[in-house]
Formats: structure tokens, sequence, C-alpha cells
């Protein structure tokens, strides 16, 4: 690792080759009654200012109040049709998803009991209800399995409250989730394949890099390539894999992309090139 990623800043990715710089708009917007306005307090324009406030006052019922800002309607507990999936919805439905069985018979990405959930979806409508209005509406959870490398995926129908299927796969990888991501940074920065991103950090800050929660974290799951070295990497695809791009807080982003982080077996490796 040491020859790769020195503990110096010539590593250091530049931020503006890899982020995407966003531009802000600021829009205006000009109450009635307000544009073109004379706002020096003058004696100049009275005239016009008297003409200007006598039709006000006459047209005031029919214009209403100016600049009145309505508030957004609160959500409801339960969508209708294709609207997206409520707040209540998905935390009733990931209670309703997970059972004692699955539960007990799995692992999450930290290796304690249960499995990792990934996300909670609106799922698609059968076939046979595609032009039915009144069709019920249906969640997919899934969950990855760390026990056994196994993708979970519960749908539930919100209108029962029943877990209409179960299906499980191997050798998909959806994105990773939040808590994935801070793992897989957890596990890299315990092993000692992470001294040159540790030097680096400090170069930058002149801190001792520590923790994840130091770090904007960007991960992407990781497949593995025919003829990839070390052949420990040859099961990335059927296990979880994952890579990391961190970023120094208000800071440069650093280079990791040699480093792969197996969530399966907790180890991190190092890809050697040529």
């Amino acid at each position: 690792m040491r020859e790769i990623v020195r503990r110096h800043l010539g590593k250091v990715v530049a931020g503006a080759a890899i982020a995407v710089a966003s531009t802000a708009v600021m829009v205006g917007i000009t109450l009635p009654g307000t544009a073109g306005a004379d706002e020096t307090g003058g004696a100049k324009g009275g005239g016009q200012a008297a003409a200007g406030q006598q039709q006000d006052q006459e047209t005031q019922g029919s214009a209403g109040a100016p600049g009145v800002v309505e508030e957004a309607p609160a959500e409801g507990d339960k969508g209708k049709g294709r609207d997206p999936l409520t707040d209540d919805e998905m935390e009733r439905v990931a209670k309703l998803a997970l059972n004692r069985q699955l539960f007990n018979a799995s692992e999450d990405v930290d290796g304690d009991r249960g499995p990792q959930q990934l996300g909670i979806d609106l799922a698609d409508p059968e076939t046979s209800e595609l032009d039915d209005p009144d069709a019920p509406r249906r969640a997919d959870v899934t969950y990855y399995d760390y026990k056994d490398d196994t993708l979970v995926t519960r749908t539930v129908n919100l209108d029962t409250g029943k877990v209409e299927g179960t299906s499980t796969s191997h050798g998909v990888q959806p994105p990773l989730s939040r808590a994935e991501t801070a793992e897989a940074a957890r596990l890299l920065l315990a092993d000692p394949l992470s001294s040159g991103l540790k030097g680096d950090y400090k170069d930058a800050t002149g801190k001792e890099l520590t923790s994840p929660d130091q770090l904007q974290l960007n991960s992407m799951v990781f497949r593995a390539n025919p003829g990839i070295r070390p052949a420990a990497l040859t099961a990335c695809g059927e296990h979880r894999c994952a890579t990391l791009t961190p970023k120094v807080k208000n800071g440069p982003w650093i280079d990791t992309r040699d480093l792969v982080i197996d969530l399966s077996t907790r180890k991190v490796v190092e890809i050697v090139r040529g």
C-alpha cells in the first residue's frame, strides 16, 4: 500500500476532478403592489400614490391579501394508487415484513442477528391490475442476509397487512445502504492497508483519522473481473464487496480505489495492478 498511496498530498485527488459543482439560483418574487413603487418617501409622485391607494382599496375584496403562502398539506398515513409510500406506510411495512423466522435465521452487516435492510419501495401492480384504479398498494422490502450472502425481497400488501410473497437470490448486489458504507469505512480504518489514507488525511488536516465520521463517503458495489488479482477478490459479486471514495470534510478527495472491503468476510484486500 505504501507504494501506491503515499503519505503526501500527491495522492490526494483534487475535488474539482471528482466532485460536481452546483450553482444555487436565487429566485426573486415580486408581491402585488410593490413592483415599481417609489421607495424614496418623497413628495414626488404623491398624486399617483394616492390614486393607487384608492384603487387598491376598491379592488381589495377581489384581489385578496398579497404575499400569503399556504403550508403544504400534512402527509397522510396512507397513500393512494401509485402515490409514493408515506412515512407511516414505510414504518408499518418494515414491521410486517420482518417476521421472527427471518430475524432469527439471518445476519446483518455487523454480524448481529437479523438481516440488513436495504430499502422499501412501492411494488409494481400485478398485470391484471394495471387498469384497476382500486388495485391494492404493495411494498417491496429488500434485505441482505450476510449469513449466506442472499438478497431477500418480501412483498407486503398495504391493504391487508399480509406478506404475499418472499423471493431470494444470490449474486445480486443492489447499491450499498448507508449502514453498510459506514461499516466498510470502519473495517478499512481498522486495517493496516489504511495507512496511506490516514497519512493523506493528516497531511491535509494536521489531525489523526480515527473515525468514519471525519470523512464524507461515497461507496460502490465491487464486482470481480476475470483475471483479477489477488484471488481473494474473485468472490466479489457473490460476496458483498465495496470500494470507497473518501473526502476530507471541506477538503480534497483521497484515492483509495485499489482497496476493496469484502463485507461478507470483513476483510480488506488490495488490488494488484499490472
